[in-house]
């Protein structure tokens, strides 16, 4: 029987990390990515060819975007695609952080339809989820809070998430949490630890993709800072901001950054 697309992600991931902890912590070369993108390391780099490889050999008719590679028109023309981040939060991964992941996605028609968030230095963590499958941690289902309120809520968000420009309904009476990986966060929402994530800024569809299947396969909402679904592969593979939660506490987070009047 063929190798399903989360079965190939699943592999490819666990192959790739071992690549990626061979490089973990501060003695990995790094640099500065041109305009303020943030840093890059070696490990970034051998995480993204060890995917490649992998992925492209056993998927040659997929299109590929990732976030160390240029990104070509041509992917566009293909319905299947392989979406990527090979570190996402790299910032951690530098420092010696365990809460750096792998988020790989495949996108059938502009839908996310298979995807893993793998943690190889926080005990093997991996988070999967095929559409209309569930989600699983470590191949266990999990699901999604349903808490009613957002007031006392753990909310998954930066600093500069919480400035009031942000939120014209007032700031709500939430419990901020931080960690440093966008598709992270996502799962964490997913497993139940936090009641949602947020972030007003503008999100690429490597960092969110995989994250957002496995918050939505556990039961959670997902939509843009406006309340609308995102789309994949797009020629602008980006979303404007993210929100993740239970669908009371959701609503609660869109009414609350919704312009007044």
């Amino acid at each position: 029987m063929p190798e399903s697309d989360l079965a190939l992600l699943t592999r490819a991931a666990r192959e790739a990390g071992e690549v990626a902890l061979r490089y973990h912590g501060p003695t990995a070369k790094r640099w500065d990515k041109p305009g303020g993108a943030g840093p890059v390391t070696e490990a970034d780099l051998a995480v993204n060819e060890s995917l490649r490889a992998i992925l492209l050999v056993a998927r040659p008719d997929y299109g590929w975007l990732s976030e160390e590679d240029a990104d070509t028109p041509e992917r566009l023309d293909h319905p299947h695609i392989f979406l990527l981040d090979p570190i996402d939060g790299t910032t951690g991964f530098i420092e010696g952080s365990s809460s750096w992941s792998l988020s790989l996605a495949v996108v059938t028609e502009g839908e996310i339809t298979a995807a893993v968030v793998y943690l190889p230095a926080d005990k093997g963590k991996l988070y999967a989820a095929a559409r209309g499958e569930g989600a699983t941690l470590d191949g266990r289902p999990i699901r999604a809070t349903a808490r009613e309120s957002v007031e006392g809520a753990d909310v998954l968000a930066t600093r500069a998430a919480m400035e009031p420009r942000n939120w014209p309904g007032g700031v709500p009476g939430f419990k901020r949490h931080h960690r440093p990986s966008l598709a992270y966060r996502l799962a964490l929402v997913a497993e139940g630890r936090f009641d949602a994530m947020i972030t007003h800024r503008d999100s690429w569809d490597w960092d969110i993709a995989a994250g957002l299947l496995i918050c939505r396969e556990a039961g959670a909402v997902v939509t843009d800072r406006a309340g609308d679904p995102p789309r994949f592969n797009t020629a602008n593979p980006r979303t404007p901001g993210i929100v993740a939660a239970g669908a009371s506490v959701h609503a609660g987070l869109i009414a609350a950054m919704r312009p007044r009047g």
